[in-house]
Order: C-alpha cells, then sequence, then structure tokens
C-alpha cells in the first residue's frame, strides 16, 4: 500500500533542540534544531521513502480546549530562546524542500495530524504518525500508526490494547481518569495509569464507571471518583482529539517534490551549516555556473603564451597569478609535483600537469621544461602571487628550486582572520561561506585512487584549475572585507610575512638522536612494566588496562570507590576522575603515570624516528597559522609544541632533540609574558611596578595573598600564587582555582577576591572589558586582532561564563602571540640580512628554538634577545631567558 508519514512538527522542534547541543554559527546564532530537524526529516524521507509526506504545526492562538479550561497547559515552561530563535529558519527550510505543512488557527496539531489521517486512510493509504505525543494513540486504526523515530519504534493497534486494556478510541476514557500533568489535565487524583487502565477493564467504559462508582471496592478510591466527575467530564473534553477540524487537502500535495536547491544552499551557507550542504547536487552549484574556462596546457608552445600572458600588463592589469600545486603527499616535504594551475581571472584557469601516470595518459611537459619557463615568472616579486595556504606551495617549488617571491595574498589567512571562530578555512569550506560555491573537493576527484598522479588530466584540470579560479574569486571578495574590519595592517604586516618565515622552518626541521630514542623506549618499556605489576598487584588480578570497561569494574565494583561521573557505557575514568580518585587510594595514581608514560612512549619515543625525512635526516612538522582562535600557532605533524617541559621524561625527551655537529641549540623563552600584557593591557600600578623593578611577580603575587613579607614567602606558598596569577589571565573560576590547588571553592573565592582587591587595575580591566565585548561582540588583541564572543549573550549561564573567560583571555593570550610572531619575522630578516647560517626551528608558545653554528653564538644570542625583547613598546620591558646546549633539554 502506499505511505503518508505526517510530522508532529512541534514535538520535533523540541526532539531536534535538546537530541544536539552547542552547535551555533561563528557568530553565536544558534543551530542545533535546525541541523537536527532537517536531519530528522531527510532520514524518514531516505529511510522510508513515503510517496506522501507532510509536516503538522500547532497554531500559536488559543484553543477551544483554553477557552474550556484557562490552566489548559498552562504550567509548561516557555520555549528556550535559543529554539525559538530558529523557529522561522526551519520553517524555511521545510518550505524549501517544498514539503506540504498544516497550521491552523485556533487549533493543536494533534486534531489536525487525526483529520489528515483519517482521510488518507480512505484513501487506502498506510499512515504513519510521526510522533513520542502518547495522546495520538487514539486515532489509530489497522491503517493508522505512529512511529517513533528516535526509537525507531511503530505503536499499532495491539499495542494499544496490550498496554491500556481497552481499544485506541477509548483511550480518552482512560485518560480523562488518569490525568495528565504536563498538559495540566486535572483527572482524578490518585489514579495513575495502572489504577485506570484496571477500572476500565473492571466496569468496560467511564460511562459505566461512573453509574455504578458506588461499587468501586476502595473507598478512599470511589470517594475520589464521586468528588470528581465534573474534573472527569472536563479532561475527557480536553484529551479528546477532534476529527471534524476543516482542513483543505489532496494527496497530490503530499506528493514528493523536487527541492529548491539554491534557496537551501543560501539557507545552509548563511547558517554555516557545512554537513547539511552535501545534500546540495554540486553540478547546481559548481564554479561552471560562472562559466569558468579550464585549459590544459601539454604544448611548448601553449606554456610560453600562457606564460606570456602573465607577464604582459595589458593582458594582465592587475600584475598577479594565482597559483595552486598538485602533489603526492599533503606534506610538502614528502611531496612530488604532479601540476600547476594557474589563474589571472576567475573566468578562466590554466592547469599543467607535469607527472600523471595511468593507463593511456597523454605525453606531458618534462618537469624540468615546465620550472625552467615559469621559474622567472614564481621568482619575479613584482607579479603578485596569490594563494590558499600558499606556505604549501611555497615548500614544494622551493624543493623544485623555485623560490617564490612576491607572494601578495592568502585567501586562507584571510578567511581566518576575519573569523577566527571557524574551526577550518579549507578552500571548500571557504568558497562555500563566502562565495556559496560547493566546490569539487580532493576526495571527490580522487576517488578510490592512492595519488593524485592516477587521476586523469582532464579530471585534474577540472579540480586544480577550479582551486585557482575560486582563490581568485576569494581575493578579490576577502581583500576588500579585511579593509573593512581594520585588519589590513595585521594581514599584511604580521600574517602574510609569516609565511616566509614558517616555511623556513618548516624546511630546516630538527634533529633527533634515534639510539638515544630507543634507548628511552626501552627504559620506557620496563618502567611500564613495573607500573604494570604494581597495578595488578594493588588490583589483586590482572586485566586489561586500557580497557575502560574492565576499569570500572576494578575500581567501582571490585574496589568499591565511588563514582563521580556517569557515562553511556557506566561511570567514568577520564583523567579528571582518576586525580580525585587519587587523592582516596593508589590505584588511579598508578593508572594515570601508566596513562601518561603510554603516550609519551607511542606519541614521541616510538613514533617520531618513523617519521624523520629520508632526503634531510631531519624531522619536519607544520605551523599552522589558522587553528586557534587567539591567534597563536599550532604544530602538527607531528605536534612538537605538547611535549612536556616538566618530569624526568618530559626532560629526557627533549634531550633527544640535538643539534647538528659543529653546531647548539639555543632557547629563548619569553618571561611571563602574557602577565605582562595584563599590565600594559590593564594599567595596573602594582603590576607595573613589579615588572619595572625586576621584581618576582609570583612571590609578590603570594606576599599578598598569604599576608607575609616577601622575603618569607615558602616555595609552596609561590607556586599557589603562580597558579592565581595564570589562572586570572584565563579567567579562571572558583571552583577551577580549587580544583589547581586542591583547596575547597570557598577558598580559591577568596585567594581571586584578594587578588583583585590588590591588583584595582586588573579588576577595573577585566569588568570595562566585559562591558564592551557585551556591547560590540567582540575582542581585540593589541594589534587590532579581531575575535567575536557569542558565547557573552547566551541565555545559557555556563555558556555566558564561558564567554567572559574567553573575552578576559583573547587579548592577553592573542596579544601576546601577535608580539612573538613580530619578534619571529624580525628575527628571520636580521639572520638573512647578516647572512647568518643560523636557522630558527620550533616556536612552543613563548619559546623560539634555534640552531647556532659554534662561531654564531654570542652574535645570535645579542641579536635574538634584542628582538624578542624589542618586538613590543609595552608601559612594561618585556624580558627574555636565553638558554644554549648540545640538545633541547640543556638549552631549556
Amino acid at each position: 500500500m502506499p505511505t503518508l508519514y505526517l510530522i508532529d512538527g512541534n514535538s520535533y522542534f523540541y526532539r531536534a533542540f535538546y537530541a544536539i547541543r552547542g552547535l551555533s554559527t561563528s557568530t553565536g546564532f544558534p543551530t542545533n534544531a535546525i541541523h537536527g530537524f532537517t536531519n530528522m526529516i531527510l532520514k524518514i524521507i531516505r529511510d522510508k521513502k513515503p510517496d506522501y509526506f507532510g509536516i503538522v504545526f500547532d497554531s500559536p492562538e488559543p484553543t477551544e480546549r483554553h477557552a474550556i479550561y484557562e490552566d489548559y497547559k498552562a504550567h509548561r515552561p516557555g520555549m528556550p530562546d535559543d529554539l525559538k530563535l530558529q523557529i522561522p529558519v526551519i520553517k524555511e527550510v521545510i518550505n524549501a524542500f517544498n514539503i506540504r505543512t498544516f497550521e491552523k488557527a485556533g487549533y493543536e496539531a494533534d486534531d489536525l495530524l487525526a483529520v489528515i489521517a483519517k482521510k488518507a486512510e480512505k484513501e487506502n493509504i498506510d499512515v504513519y504518525i510521526v510522533t513520542g505525543d502518547k495522546d495520538l494513540c487514539q486515532i489509530v486504526t489497522p491503517k493508522i500508526r505512529l512511529y517513533d523515530s528516535m526509537k525507531d519504534k511503530i505503536t499499532e493497534e495491539k499495542d494499544i490494547k496490550e498496554r491500556f486494556g481497552v481499544a485506541p478510541s477509548r483511550l480518552p476514557e482512560v485518560m480523562a481518569l488518569m490525568g495528565d500533568t504536563s498538559d495540566n489535565i486535572p483527572g482524578v487524583p490518585g489514579i495513575g495509569e495502572k489504577t485506570a487502565v484496571k477500572l476500565m477493564k473492571e466496569f468496560g467504559s467511564l460511562d459505566n464507571l461512573i453509574i455504578k462508582r458506588s461499587e468501586i471496592k476502595k473507598p478512599k478510591l470511589r470517594e475520589s471518583i464521586s468528588e470528581n466527575l465534573e474534573n472527569i467530564e472536563l479532561s475527557l473534553k480536553l484529551v479528546t482529539i477532534d476529527p471534524d477540524v476543516p482542513v483543505e487537502m489532496s494527496l497530490k500535495d503530499l506528493e514528493e517534490r523536487e527541492p529548491d536547491w539554491s534557496r537551501l544552499h543560501e539557507i545552509f551557507t548563511k547558517f554555516e551549516l557545512r554537513a547539511l550542504m552535501n545534500l546540495v547536487p554540486k553540478e547546481l552549484q559548481s564554479l561552471s555556473s560562472h562559466k569558468c574556462e579550464y585549459v590544459t596546457i601539454i604544448k611548448k608552445d601553449h606554456l610560453k603564451v600562457v606564460a606570456d600572458a602573465i607577464k604582459d600588463t595589458s593582458n594582465n592589469p592587475s600584475g598577479e597569478v594565482t597559483i595552486d600545486t598538485e602533489t603526492t603527499s599533503k606534506s610538502p616535504m614528502l611531496a612530488e609535483l604532479v601540476g600547476i594551475s594557474l589563474s589571472t581571472t576567475p573566468e578562466k584557469a590554466y592547469y599543467i600537469p607535469i607527472s600523471h601516470s595511468y593507463n593511456d595518459s597523454p605525453q606531458q611537459l618534462s618537469k624540468e621544461s615546465v620550472i625552467k619557463k615559469l621559474k622567472h615568472i614564481l621568482e619575479d616579486r613584482n607579479i603578485k602571487k596569490t594563494g590558499h595556504n600558499i606556505k604549501y606551495d611555497l615548500i614544494v617549488l622551493k624543493n623544485e628550486g623555485i623560490d617564490l617571491k612576491g607572494i601578495g595574498f592568502d585567501t586562507m589567512l584571510a578567511s581566518y582572520l576575519l573569523n577566527p571562530n571557524r574551526t577550518n578555512h579549507s578552500l571548500e569550506d571557504a568558497a562555500m561561506n563566502h562565495l556559496s560555491i560547493k566546490k569539487l573537493t580532493f576526495k571527490e576527484v580522487l576517488g578510490k585512487k592512492k595519488l593524485f598522479s592516477e587521476v586523469s588530466i582532464e579530471d585534474a584540470t577540472r579540480y586544480s584549475g577550479e582551486d585557482a579560479a575560486v582563490t581568485l574569486s576569494l581575493r578579490k571578495l576577502l581583500e576588500p572585507e579585511l579593509k573593512k574590519e581594520g585588519l589590513t595592517e595585521l594581514f599584511y604586516d604580521m600574517e602574510l610575512p609569516l609565511i616566509a618565515v614558517l616555511a623556513d622552518m618548516e624546511m630546516a626541521g630538527i634533529k633527533i638522536d634515534q639510539p638515544l630514542m630507543k634507548s628511552l623506549s626501552n627504559k620506557l618499556s620496563r618502567e611500564l612494566d613495573s607500573i604494570e605489576k604494581r597495578i595488578y598487584f594493588i588490583a589483586g588480578e590482572e586485566f586489561n588496562i586500557n580497557s575502560s570497561k574492565q576499569l570500572q569494574e576494578i575500581l567501582f565494583e571490585k574496589l568499591g570507590l565511588r563514582t563521580i561521573k556517569k557515562i553511556k557505557t557506566g561511570f567514568s575514568t577520564d583523567v579528571s576522575v582518576l586525580e580525585q580518585l587519587s587523592y582516596e587510594h593508589e590505584l588511579p595514581v598508578e593508572i594515570l603515570e601508566y596513562r601518561s608514560l603510554s603516550k609519551l612512549r607511542s606519541t614521541y619515543v616510538d613514533a617520531l624516528p618513523k617519521i624523520v625525512n629520508p632526503s634531510t635526516g631531519r624531522i619536519h612538522t607544520s605551523f599552522n597559522q589558522t587553528i586557534t582562535a587567539t591567534g597563536r600557532l599550532s604544530s602538527s605533524d607531528p605536534n612538537l609544541q605538547n611535549i612536556p617541559i616538566r618530569g624526568e621524561w618530559g626532560t629526557r625527551i627533549r634531550a633527544a632533540f640535538i643539534a647538528e655537529e659543529g653546531s647548539v641549540l639555543l632557547s629563548s623563552d619569553y618571561s611571563q609574558v602574557e602577565l605582562r600584557v595584563l599590565a600594559h593591557l590593564s594599567g595596573d600600578k602594582r603590576l607595573i611596578d613589579i615588572f619595572k623593578n625586576d621584581g618576582d611577580i609570583h612571590s609578590s603575587t603570594a606576599s599578598g595573598l598569604f599576608n607575609v613579607a616577601e622575603e618569607k614567602v615558602t616555595s609552596e606558598q609561590r607556586r599557589g600564587a603562580k597558579v592565581v596569577n595564570f589562572g586570572i589571565v584565563y579567567g579562571m573560576s572558583p571552583y577551577g582555582l580549587s580544583k589547581e590547588l586542591s583547596i575547597n571553592p570557598g577558598e580559591a573565592k577568596n585567594y581571586i577576591d584578594t587578588y583583585f582587591a590588590l591588583h584595582a587595575g586588573v579588576s577595573k580591566y577585566f569588568e570595562q572589558l566585559i562591558k564592551e565585548v557585551t556591547k560590540t561582540g567582540y575582542v581585540k588583541t593589541l594589534y587590532n586582532r579581531k575575535r567575536a564572543i557569542p558565547e557573552l549573550n547566551s541565555s545559557n549561564k555556563n555558556i555566558r561564563q564561558l564567554g567572559e573567560r574567553l573575552a578576559m583571555n583573547t587579548p592577553i593570550q592573542g596579544s601576546a602571540a601577535d608580539i612573538i610572531k613580530i619578534a619571529m619575522i624580525n628575527i628571520h630578516n636580521r639572520l638573512k640580512k647578516e647572512k647568518l647560517k643560523t636557522k630558527m626551528l620550533l616556536q612552543v608558545h613563548d619559546e623560539l628554538l634555534f640552531e647556532v653554528p659554534e662561531k654564531e653564538k654570542e652574535k645570535v644570542e645579542k641579536l635574538v634577545r634584542q628582538e624578542m625583547e624589542n618586538a613590543a613598546n609595552l608601559l612594561v620591558p618585556l624580558k627574555v631567558d636565553i638558554g644554549i646546549g648540545n640538545n633541547w633539554a640543556e638549552a631549556h
């Protein structure tokens, strides 16, 4: 039989809203219900393939039920503000999908659902009402069923008879007795579902029960029914669904129709619903609709024409070209060049295949001839180059003998600066978010092939040419946006010049002592074996330490330790839980140590030797400019910023990072740069005086917190003060501080209050900052880096408090990140200018690591100190600690 699926729209609103939490656009507009509702609808369409489909909504106007009973649904809480905002958007999505909706003033969705279902039933249609509302059980028939999509459960006539002991049509009589607290339907006090069902089975009907109520055996129950006859009558009217609502409908209206894909594309783009964008057929939004021509270059004379056209100012008046390289690896240091795409206009792009290799692949220009022809263009500073993550192309080309010069724009960086809260600034995402273009993805073009060289030249031309053309379109759009947002100086004076610095650092790499790493691995294995034996001894049995389930059984069942955090699979054994339990039992202490050492071994000691570049004999990390919202650089593949600084094993691992023979490692670390930035931003006199007089900030804070003379501050007190100092920078709550210091929250709050009493300037600065950010919606660093803080306007208290912490920390951490970037650029320029062979290798938060030839030690130490300490002009001096050694541990 044909099927009709009817959605209880209001029920779905709430279900979608609570199923996913915390989803929002980068500007803070909530999107969890939009995302959830759309997915739930699509799941039914995909999985059930209904012949007819419709969505029914409650009317916002009062209904007849409200007229006969003023308190009907009166106790229901109002719709959450975050859901209320999303309802109009959800209805836009539904309309764009061309799904028929029903809503009638003065009527509830239940009544409309019943009428539509009954009409369809007469047309011999199998009807499924998609809802979690038990009130609709009363309209179930052999051809009308309820479907709970969350539980994937169908409720049929037999299920209702089995549960309630009556036919569905008699269910309102049961409900009239038991009432409904959620809808504020009175019923009979003291009668629940079990008693109501029992009475209906005994007396057959509600009328018969009322007539023969004197026969009810329990006096209290008999009395309660007798005293509530009016409530029973009222409740029956309230719970009975009206099957006679006038609704205009035809089955043809409910047939599936082609969605308005362009409208859906607009909505999904506007609300940053990237996952849903995959629904939209790519051929409806690809760059081809912009009439872009993709040209394959496989002849020398054609390559010459392209090269000449790029240089010709009459043909290329802007004097710019976008570039995109296609290679065999994500790692630029391992990548082999497969092809290059170039574009000087969004309407035309050229792809030059070099090393495509598959059956029947055509003859291509040799790599040598292509590089020779393009070298003078790519190394010409006057021809401005644009790319998306152009650092990758720079490294790939440098390895091929081309020193890319004249980098004028990077669309990935521009996208990031305009919205650092976005988690992804890939070309696909940027094209979608800024141009409403759903471009061909790498995954789509690669298919099941392993390497890009196996992709057909025709497909590669389209894909790579589109990359170049889209990048140029993005540049034309984003450059004015940077100016409008006041980000031009940050972009051109800091982020863009940093590309060359980071590229050189990535290419330099760092050497590791591989025999030492192997030795460390053996020592760690022995240490882990020893800890493992201790764990088994304490537990009284052997078990899989890495199994959360088995660990739960040991900790909470066998040892009877208190459970702290419930999860789907039982009780959590995460780090925070084990840390708390460590105060009560020795086993969690050993488990934590075991996990820590296992991670060190697998992440660094065993993993790093395997990724040593065979050509350079060094490890090459990637530095990312577009990951953190604060502006800090991050490191990946491998992440060398997370190697522990303190602790025996952290020191041992750092000792395995070594200098080449004849050189040393120089570590230069900013001293308390974030606290110095706080002193500058807040203008707090006490902080400024401490730093100007080269005082010990932590001892000074301890003196104030514990009311002791600074010279009498203990090491424990100084440690606590240090946690407070940096806790203030990160907007740490009393609860967070209490966990860090293992004290109660009340005591932690006293520390924070005392700190702000000592530093009135800091207190006033944060207070004014929160007010300003709440008003403007964003914070700025000293160098005008902007970050939106939408969390401050959330209706959720916890999210607002998170917003306050972000607002407090971002200007401090972001300014510190900007300062070290300025220092890196200046040091890099001076090393080049003075023709020194010293290489900058790593940036780890506030530290820079250099490989310095022995003869350049003194000169470079002075140069680095000078540039780092003069990178910014603050109200307090910047101070740098420098160490030199044969390995990183010695230098730091």
